[in-house]
């Protein structure tokens, strides 16, 4: 870990409230958020809270009469009292909110992960240093007085040679949807790992996600760590969790040390078990435990503290930028291997096709080789699909629908029986086919369903809707939210409630008649097919190759 200008005894300055010469912006007044306002209003260095959610704002204003609100981060940057910035808002946000604070020259202060890649990462750190500026993550657990005193247990030799690391975060609790239990959970934890090994980087990265609640976000997640002198660190973070548990253990050859921050006494106890050797036998001696008295302090209070003095000193802060991105790379490998993970669970079916481990491929189909099938899709019985075809997650087929080579299906679109998509038609995200044209819930009419053909190379654009019995021509291109009621031409533009003809597509997607008028003999002015005018509408004369 990169070590601090400052000594340890600032972290643990006066809780009282520091000189008003820093003044503070906080962004971000939700479920963190108003723990991060509480605790700089209590140090009196809290100016303005910005937050665009007007109700909470107006619960903020009658909680801190005495501070600016806003609704837009802007009004703090372009504010020239505010020397710094303290950021608590989603992930998401972190990286753009951190550089548009940098570039107005304020410090900031930003809760994990300061940023989701890498390279935001090296972006902002090397803006940090450009612009001189204080960065500073808030990884909360070195400003907690029990990892302190655990660092200086591990540095001290008190441990021995560290063996392994074992750090767990369960709960259940708040189920995000923007991120996983990986990237909510485990940056604290990640940050101490890493800082008990002096900021060494894992040579080896394995991990395991568990999907309980959504097919594409981890519910729960354990990775292990290998570094180079063989230490190994297991990591298990979990939002789907019938208990809440913040335990870290540390093996050493001598003592080992546990930190339990749930336990409100003795949250570190030092044993002194060892392993001794007897007649070439190895044999655990188990040894006295030894409770680890601590400072009591909020380690909130004192990681605000801390940004303070480095704020006002211009001192280096314990967690940097360039901290925040070592936990941010290892976040990414572990990430990475859950990717790995999914995509091997993408599992082969008869050594042709691939589908997600979460979808349902019914007995008795036809899929051809090379088909993706991803999250949660549905292939029902009697159902053909051809090669090459890609489709999206929460898609349904069938039963006994056809669908050719080559087509693309977006997310959340359901292939009726009676529905045939012919090679490469595209159908858009959320479009819909029917099978019948007068349902009623109470009435079945599985025998009165509708054939409805897609010719070769179609597209049909989001949330549009196809009622069924009609033809969409080929090479038909049928706009976003349009409703087709009757047969669609071969290369016509077709949009509107009911849909309508209103132009005409060549085969790679250009439109034909920009310029209102449609000559007898029309040629693409990108890939040179020649077209005639007939009374059904456009014939090619020539079908030249396009690039797939």
């Amino acid at each position: 870990m990169t070590e601090a200008t400052v000594i340890e005894s600032d972290l643990f300055a006066s809780t009282q409230p520091a000189r008003h010469d820093v003044r503070v912006a906080c962004v971000g007044g939700g479920y963190w958020g108003k723990n991060v306002i509480r605790n700089f209003a209590e140090i009196g260095a809290l100016t303005t809270i910005c937050e665009s959610d007007s109700a909470r704002r107006a619960s903020l204003k009658h909680e801190y009469p005495g501070v600016t609100m806003s609704g837009d981060l802007q009004d703090a940057l372009n504010d020239e009292r505010i020397h710094a910035v303290a950021i608590a808002t989603p992930a998401r946000t972190h990286a753009r909110f951190v550089r548009a604070a940098l570039e107005a020259g304020k410090d900031v202060y930003v809760e994990k992960p300061f940023c989701l890649t890498p390279q935001e990462g090296r972006e902002l750190v090397a803006l940090v240093r450009e612009r001189k500026r204080i960065l500073m993550v808030g990884h909360l657990l070195w400003y907690h007085p029990a990892v302190l005193k655990l660092k200086k247990l591990v540095d001290s030799g008190e441990l021995g040679r560290i063996r392994s690391i074992h750090s767990t975060r369960l709960n259940f609790g708040k189920i995000r949807g923007d991120e996983n239990a990986l990237w909510s959970f485990a940056p604290h934890d990640i940050s101490v790992i890493l800082g008990l090994l002096n900021g060494e980087a894992p040579i080896r990265v394995q991990a395991t996600g568990e999907y309980h609640v959504r097919a594409d976000n981890a519910d729960a997640v354990r990775a292990t760590m290998e570094f180079a002198d063989g230490v190994q660190a297991h990591l298990f973070v979990s939002w789907y969790h019938p208990f809440k548990e913040q335990r870290l253990v540390v093996i050493g050859d001598r003592k080992m040390a546990v930190f339990t921050d749930t336990n409100v006494h003795d949250k570190l106890v030092l044993y002194s078990h060892t392993v001794e050797w007897e007649n070439q036998q190895p044999v655990a001696v188990q040894g006295e435990s030894e409770n680890i008295p601590i400072d009591d302090a909020e380690p909130l209070k004192k990681e605000c503290l801390h940004f303070l003095s480095c704020v006002r000193n211009r001192h280096q802060p314990r967690t940097d930028g360039d901290e925040g991105l070592r936990v941010v790379m290892t976040l990414e490998r572990i990430q990475h291997q859950l990717d790995k993970q999914a995509m091997t669970e993408i599992t082969p079916r008869r050594n042709d096709y691939t589908a997600h481990r979460s979808a349902f491929i019914d007995e008795g189909v036809e899929i051809g080789e090379g088909t993706k099938i991803w999250h949660v899709s549905h292939v029902m019985s009697g159902s053909r699909i051809g090669r090459q075809c890609n489709i999206g997650q929460n898609v349904v087929i069938g039963p006994n629908a056809v669908v050719g080579n080559g087509v693309k299906i977006q997310n959340n679109v359901s292939i009726y029986e009676g529905v045939t998509l012919e090679d490469h038609v595209f159908c858009g995200p959320s479009m819909v086919f029917t099978n019948v044209i007068n349902p009623r819930s109470e009435v079945i009419r599985r025998d009165e369903y509708r054939k409805t053909l897609v010719r070769k190379g179609a597209s049909l654009g989001a949330n549009c809707t196809i009622v069924c019995g009609v033809t969409v021509g080929e090479y038909a291109f049928v706009a976003a939210g349009a409703v087709v009621t009757k047969d669609v031409p071969n290369y016509a533009l077709v949009m509107g409630m009911p849909a309508r003809v209103a132009g005409w597509m060549c085969r790679c997607g250009t439109r034909l008649d920009q310029d209102k008028e449609l000559s007898k003999s029309p040629n693409c002015g990108i890939c040179g097919a020649e077209f005639t005018v007939s009374g059904d509408g456009l014939t090619p004369n020539t079908r030249p190759q396009l690039s797939v």
